[in-house]
């Protein structure tokens, strides 16, 4: 890890040397960060050729996962970067790449809380101080693993609903349930985006019953896997023996978890929070919400893209809002 900012010594004139102030005030600033969908071939590329600490990371990664994840970032394919194996840990160390680069330009700027959306909630760990990079990486990658597994074990799908509150879907998908035939809210991401899960012949009686409810559209997901729903349950006592098996310390930052709502600030708090997680409705619209009440007025999603901040934008319209993952982010972040 690199012990001192990047930038000491060099010309005071490179655009890249942080210095002046800066525009976020920590009280009231978030640091959000992404899951799955937010990924892109040539993700992180420029972060880690401009910046040594983000290379670092990105190296980091390479080594302990024993192939280059890095190449296929930032060159391809995307068939095989959408792999969930592989998204889910190229979203993490994209992100963790973006945070520490930020932390050694600004150690003492310490936000008022961290949040990550499902897959996501394990950056934020790794940010609060929580969870080593080395630990989040291997946890990371086995999500990924036993996510796929239980895809191949027992197959469903996911389903994005526009236009339907969260009480009208929970009373379409417990309509659309039967004993054997599950399909539930997966991801409550923003007012009028909601993301369900379930057995495919559920889900399909669900998107209809959504569409009679009065959805705008009901959209099924190129997933072949039903995530935040029980069709997790063949992998759940793997995925807790994994979560187990990682040291978990005290946050230096409280992080507002997915299955609550809440900040939590506890190792116990953390490692059910996600072990509940992977069969648990991803609480973003409470998320924001509640981080809206306790004076959050700033949110920087940090790592690929930009769809957290496309969900908070219809959640909080009056909350500002930045992005942190290209060299150009890091400038723009300055008055």
């Amino acid at each position: 890890m690199c012990r001192t900012p990047y930038g000491a010594g060099r010309d005071e004139h490179d655009p890249f040397v942080f210095k002046g102030i800066m525009k976020l005030n920590p009280q009231s600033t978030v640091f959000v960060f992404p899951g799955q969908g937010s990924q892109a071939v040539g993700m992180g590329k420029e972060l880690a050729e401009t910046y040594p600490a983000a290379k670092e990371i990105f190296d980091r990664a390479d080594s302990l996962l024993g192939f280059s994840l890095s190449q296929l970032m930032w060159e391809g394919p995307a068939e095989e970067l959408n792999e969930t194996i592989n998204t889910q840990p190229a979203l993490y160390v994209h992100s963790i790449a973006a945070w520490r680069t930020f932390t050694l330009h600004y150690p003492d700027f310490r936000p008022a809380t961290v949040a990550g959306h499902s897959l996501g909630e394990l950056s934020a760990l790794t940010a609060s101080g929580a969870l080593s990079f080395e630990d989040g990486l291997k946890l990371v990658r086995t999500r990924g693993e036993l996510m796929k597994r239980a895809g191949e074990l027992n197959p469903g799908g996911m389903a994005a609903i526009l236009g339907v509150d969260i009480p009208t879907l929970d009373k379409v998908c417990a309509d659309a349930s039967t004993t054997e035939e599950i399909v539930q809210v997966a991801n409550d991401n923003c007012p009028g985006q909601v993301v369900i899960s379930g057995h495919k012949p559920a889900l399909e009686r669900a998107m209809a019953g959504a569409k009679a409810a009065g959805a705008k559209r009901a959209l099924a997901l190129a997933v072949s896997i039903a995530a935040h729903s029980p069709l997790m349950a063949s992998i759940q006592e793997d995925w807790n023996a994994a979560v187990d098996a990682c040291a978990m310390n005290t946050p230096q930052i409280p992080v507002v978890g997915n299955v609550h709502a809440r900040p939590m600030l506890t190792a116990d708090e953390f490692r059910a929070d996600i072990k509940a997680q992977m069969q648990s409705r991803v609480r973003w619209t409470e998320s924001v919400q509640w981080m809206r009440r306790n004076g959050i007025q700033a949110y920087v999603e940090t790592g690929s893209g930009e769809v957290l901040l496309g969900m908070i934008k219809r959640i909080d319209p009056t909350a500002a809002r930045h992005l942190l993952g290209a060299p150009k982010d890091f400038v723009a972040l300055k008055e």
